[in-house]
């Protein structure tokens, strides 16, 4: 289960815009997930929300996610992630990070202050009090603001199977190198807000690294709403030993309305 919430919680931001770019969030939007782990045992919950702010004179989005488990498995492993990211509201870019969890004991207490001007990172690491100055790819982001930024940046009309994304995303220390493939459209039953219903949804197949927690590097598949929000509404991976399935069940604060079939 290490590192599965980061995971979790990386991916239920990502959305994407139409093609005029309309904005797809708002002030209020909030999403709360349940995990279960191989297909059965409840392993947890997550949620993500979005506020306005101001951080230091700057208007911006202030994105808060958070991880834990509940249930039995919290007896044996004990997850509590909670992950912030303030970026611009006009150009999306991410101006600070912060990453503070306890996976089982794994404990991290992050925060990276962005410098887009000259290309920088400084990374307080707070756990072993050192401060750190990274050089940054052009046009980066960190792994929350990014999927907002896709968000109004992707034009998902256009999207033909097979077609990949990729971006950059700064992570902990280093540069990292993201790339999202498109693997086309499906329908799916969801139950969210205590409603069973039918919704076209957008597959992607995030692309991880293979070895201790997943099988292989095509481990994940995320399926977001055919719609102005691009509702992130399931995530499956295959770990290394079982699979943990992430399941949107509550949402509020959409800026567009909720497109379902009938």
């Amino acid at each position: 289960m290490k590192h599965i919430f980061t995971i979790i919680l990386l991916l239920v931001g990502f959305q994407a815009s139409n093609v005029e770019k309309e904005s797809a969030f708002q002030d209020g939007e909030w999403f709360k997930f349940e995990m279960s782990y191989s297909g059965f045992v409840k392993a947890g919950n997550a949620t993500l929300s979005i506020k306005e702010a101001n951080l230091e004179g700057r208007e911006v989005y202030h994105v808060v996610g958070k991880g834990w488990t509940t249930g039995a498995i919290k007896w044996f492993f004990k997850v509590k992630d909670r992950y912030e990211s303030y970026f611009d509201k006009e150009s999306g870019v991410p101006y600070k990070f912060i990453r503070k969890i306890d996976e089982g004991g794994h404990t991290k207490d992050i925060e990276i202050n962005f410098d887009h001007a000259n290309q920088k990172a400084e990374v307080h690491n707070k756990k072993h009090k050192k401060v750190t100055t990274v050089t940054t790819e052009q046009d980066v982001q960190d792994m929350v603001s990014m999927y907002y930024y896709l968000r109004n940046e992707i034009d998902t009309e256009a999207l033909k199977k097979g077609d990949e994304i990729k971006t950059n995303m700064f992570f902990d220390e280093e540069n990292y190198g993201f790339k999202l493939k498109f693997l086309g459209r499906e329908t799916i039953e969801v139950d969210v807000n205590g409603s069973d219903v039918k919704v076209k949804t957008l597959k992607f197949r995030p692309y991880v690294m293979a070895g201790r927690v997943f099988k292989e590097e095509e481990s994940l598949t995320l399926w977001v709403s055919a719609d102005k929000n691009k509702i992130p509404l399931k995530i499956k991976a295959d770990l290394a030993v079982g699979s943990l399935r992430a399941d949107l069940v509550e949402f509020k604060g959409l800026k567009h309305s909720f497109q379902i079939e009938f």
